[in-house]
């Protein structure tokens, strides 16, 4: 999700709303394909990072 995240950035927004239209996406596609939004919900989980990553470590 990174990836997509530094492209959207790429195309001026910041990080926080790149965030948020990734975040509109998701909820968009599991509106218009709920028979796969436990997909679609693992595919951002597994490429979003999570809480307990902690970079400075």
């Amino acid at each position: 999700m990174k990836e997509l995240v530094d492209r959207l950035m790429a195309q001026g927004l910041s990080e926080q709303q790149a965030y948020k239209a990734i975040e509109v996406i998701k909820n968009f596609t599991k509106e218009k394909f709920p028979l796969f939004s436990g997909a679609i919900d693992k595919l951002f989980d597994k490429y979003s990072p999570k809480e307990d990553d902690d970079y400075l470590l």
